[in-house]
């Protein structure tokens, strides 16, 4: 499992993708990171770290920061009864980020595949996108491009929702 922000950008550079990096103060809230990131440079996100109400299916679902997300209709749309935050403690185990940190780029550690991605349809569109490198003191701008290879390396699909 990879923790910390310099092995997240180790295994980008590794591979390949390219990225911007921006040091910021830590932000927990899309407000707050609203103050240091460029407008309109790329798109930024709100994700959430979600899951059924039994705790056996996990999601990590992104929308934009603009966006609040009803979680009964976003669960018929994914196909489960109720929907729920996570707990931190599977939120670490899976994806090894701590709360005002989750980022898709936690996916590299779910290596069991046990974390569903569902990403605003929307949201999509954009051609750059804003991700914290496991860390929410810095931010990543990354193209859809490169977001794409990074899912295809740790074996993620992108799901949908309106």
């Amino acid at each position: 499992m990879l923790l910390t922000e310099a092995e997240c950008l180790d295994f980008l550079a590794r591979h390949g993708l390219r990225f911007e990096r921006m040091e910021h103060p830590p932000v927990f809230t899309c407000a707050e990171a609203d103050l240091y990131w460029p407008a309109g440079e790329a798109a930024a996100t709100k994700n959430l770290f979600l899951c059924d109400k039994k705790a056996r299916r996990f999601f990590l679902v992104v929308t934009t920061c603009e966006r609040t997300v009803a979680l009964e209709r976003l669960a018929i749309q994914i196909g489960v009864p109720r929907l729920r935050f996570g707990s931190e403690e599977n939120l670490q185990q899976l994806l090894g980020v701590r709360r005002g940190a989750v980022t898709l780029m936690g996916l590299l550690n779910d290596a069991e595949h046990r974390v569903e991605l569902w990403v605003e349809a929307e949201l999509w569109q954009a051609e750059r996108f804003l991700v914290h490198p496991l860390v929410n003191t810095a931010t990543l701008v990354l193209s859809r491009q490169d977001l794409l290879r990074f899912l295809s390396i740790t074996g993620h699909a992108v799901h949908f929702f309106t």
